[in-house]
């Protein structure tokens, strides 16, 4: 057999290639080891361990090449795969469904800031309804679920580093509420510089010129960082078998006891180990990520895994017809077996920055949700909407704060007034992007079970005892403003120029 020119090239290649990645490996492992002498004993000890896994991922992240998936060997989930809720609920519910929640734990992901909203500090602090923070919602959600079942549902934060201080003060005032907190920490992962692939971090510290240097590495990191803590061994021996995670800026997310019961009552050897609630897209949601079935497997598809040929494909409403809430119900036991055998396989999110001076970096990142190819018997439940209600801008708050929804022991529920059970679509300009400009906006929010869509751009501002129905838009050209007056009705309106009340 004969060796062609073009062969030997692709093996030198190859070679070179080999020589390259372990140059770029040797170096990170150099660095990462200088960084660590910088910090004290103990901090030096936890940061070992995140390091181990930031460079498991390193590793990965050298030897991955193209598209993480091949898109001709993708196909829609099998019908069983993705159950509807009404056929979980159609069950119905045992007597002793205490006993189910006395082995449930519910973790909020509480990594994030309120910078998005112009707040300082974790998004989990910002005053959503009736002066209640996105904690306070939580904490009084499950305790009413352990008053009225007398259960022992205990609530798990994860923080990040950028999170734990200040979570952990806030924690005190609820001491004599009836839940058990726990908190562990996300790892803190180094940025890397785009072209030298290493650290852009000094020292081990957070202050300072280092203060962009670091960050949490996505919530894939729950599996490694809960086993690490101590925690999910703690919480196995306390007999619980299932967490519920879910982001905590999603109101939609407290405990189903419908679909606690559906995991609790399957055969000890078909046990469902992963449920991931899905819900139907709508225009909205084109990026949200989609299950398929790829190599036997259920499997997570996000936008950043999909070839730049087929974007407008994924995100397609006809196609993928649902996605991802990040509602998921997870056993103890496997994310056990699973971080022990290290066979929890996530796909890389490669997610570039440019920092303020400039500085392109890239972090590696995972999702949570990603691993649910590594589960037995995992599955999705199709979910109301209901379930998905995100906080993430100020047009989200404006439709939580409102009549629409109405609130019981933590939980929101849409009105019983509104005659359809769609979220109105509301569009609030940038002079609301702030939650502290957002308030001044508003002397009181407005009425909206009859509003159909908002519009609003520019120095606007609403009165007192506003009604908005139907289609409204509200747009004050740069250099107007415009103050909706008090008591005003405003129904399939559109206002622009400059309308000022003045008192007299």
């Amino acid at each position: 057999m004969s060796l062609t020119v073009a062969d030997l090239t692709r093996g030198a290649m190859t070679q070179f290639q080999e020589k390259l990645r372990q140059q770029h490996e040797e170096s990170m492992h150099r660095e990462l080891e200088a960084l660590l002498a910088t910090a004290n004993e103990a901090e030096a000890e936890i940061s070992r361990k995140d390091f181990d896994g930031f460079k498991r991922l390193f590793h990965r992240f050298l030897q991955v090449k193209g598209p993480a998936v091949d898109w001709a060997r993708i196909n829609r989930p099998p019908e069983d795969s993705i159950q509807p809720y009404e056929k979980i609920k159609a069950k119905g519910l045992p007597d002793n469904i205490a006993a189910s929640l006395n082995k449930l734990a519910v973790v909020k992901l509480n990594g994030g800031l309120g910078t998005s909203m112009g707040c300082k500090g974790p998004k989990s602090l910002i005053s959503v309804r009736n002066e209640n923070t996105f904690l306070d919602l939580t904490v009084q959600q499950i305790e009413h679920l352990n008053k009225s079942f007398n259960a022992d549902v205990p609530l798990v934060l994860m923080n990040s580093f950028n999170t734990d201080e200040e979570t952990k003060k806030i924690l005190q005032k609820y001491k004599h509420h009836r839940v058990k907190i726990h908190t562990f920490n996300q790892s803190r992962y180094p940025r890397i510089n785009k072209e030298s692939l290493l650290p852009i971090a000094k020292s081990m510290g957070v202050n300072g010129e280092n203060v962009e240097a670091w960050y949490p590495p996505g919530h894939g990191d729950i599996y490694a960082s809960f086993s690490n803590s101590g925690l999910l061994e703690k919480l196995i021996a306390e007999g619980k078998e299932y967490i519920f995670v879910s982001n905590i800026d999603n109101l939609g997310a407290t405990v189903d006891l419908f679909i606690l019961h559906h995991l609790m009552s399957q055969p000890p050897d078909k046990r469902c180990e992963f449920i991931m609630e899905v819900t139907d897209k709508t225009r909205a949601d084109v990026k949200g990520g989609t299950l398929i079935q790829y190599e036997d497997h259920l499997r997570l598809l996000e936008i950043a895994q999909v070839p730049k040929a087929h974007v407008d494909e994924f995100k397609s409403v006809t196609k993928f017809k649902i996605f991802n809430t990040n509602n998921l119900w997870i056993s103890l036991p496997a994310i056990k077996r699973l971080q022990e055998k290290n066979s929890m396989d996530l796909e890389i999110i490669v997610n570039p920055k440019t920092l303020d001076g400039g500085l392109n970096v890239i972090q590696l990142e995972t999702a949570v949700g990603a691993a649910i190819k590594s589960f037995n018997n995992a599955m999705g439940v199709n979910v109301p909407r209901s379930r998905f209600l995100p906080v993430k801008t100020s047009s989200d708050l404006l439709l939580v704060m409102s009549n629409l929804y109405s609130m019981d022991a933590g939980s929101l529920t849409m009105s019983k007034k509104r005659e359809f059970p769609t979220t109105p679509h509301i569009k609030l300009g940038s002079s609301f992007t702030k939650v502290q400009d957002f308030l001044t906006r508003f002397e009181s929010i407005p009425d909206m079970l009859e509003l159909d869509h908002l519009t609003v751009s520019g120095d606007v501002t609403f009165g007192k005892n506003v009604s908005l129905k139907g289609t409204v838009i509200i747009i004050a050209n740069h250099g107007d403003r415009i103050d909706i007056p008090a008591g005003a009705m405003l129904e399939n309106k559109i206002v622009s120029g400059n309308l000022r009340i003045l008192d007299h």
